[in-house]
């Protein structure tokens, strides 16, 4: 039994980073989304990682990698996260790390479970939710969508657990739009 595991929702490589559309070509935009879903699963070296999904070759790209993989029946993330919630509860996981696929930079991301009860680390924006630990024997609803990290945080504060919220920390950097890559690519030239 793994005390602790990794969730990484993850869609359909061909539907990806639709957003990106206007400066990145479907293939290119499947690339990419590959790519840092890759660097999240390396980033959790020695943690167990589960990618839920809803697509054939998502999961078995996700089995090549060494991850387990949970089949999310419904759609959307904040179904993908309910489902893998439940599932790793199911597992004996005792506490778990929901993070977004499309982290910049993801490494030491299994340090965020030293921190007790549940946490939240927001995008750059302080507006939607990167990551999400907590333990799996509660009754969480997920809330993802623009404005999620309020939503969250309200949610959080039904359980009696302590609640960590991350601000300005390098998980909040994820790519979504046109900017939001413009701006990785010379936060990764400002680190070379």
């Amino acid at each position: 039994m793994d005390t602790y595991g990794v969730l990484l929702p993850v869609k359909s490589f061909n539907n990806a980073k639709a957003r990106l559309s206007s400066v990145l070509n479907a293939k290119e935009r499947a690339a990419l989304s590959r790519s840092l879903a890759e660097g999240v699963i390396s980033a959790c070296a020695g943690v167990p990682v589960w990618v839920i999904c809803e697509d054939e070759e998502v999961e078995r790209w996700a089995s090549n990698l060494g991850t387990q993989v949970i089949r999310n029946v419904g759609t959307g993330l904040n179904e993908a996260a309910q489902t893998g919630l439940a599932a790793l509860a199911k597992e004996g996981v005792k506490k778990v790390l929901i993070s977004h696929a499309d982290l910049i930079f993801p490494g030491d991301l299994p340090s965020l479970f030293e921190r007790d009860g549940i946490i939240l680390v927001p995008d750059r924006h302080n507006d939607g939710t990167n990551i999400i630990g907590l333990p799996t024997e509660i009754d969480f609803s997920f809330r993802y969508g623009p404005g999620s990290l309020k939503r969250h945080k309200r949610e959080a504060e039904r359980f009696d657990l302590p609640l960590s919220i991350m601000k300005d920390t390098k998980f909040g950097f994820d790519i979504d739009n046109p900017d939001d890559l413009e701006e990785s690519k010379l936060l990764k030239e400002d680190l070379t």
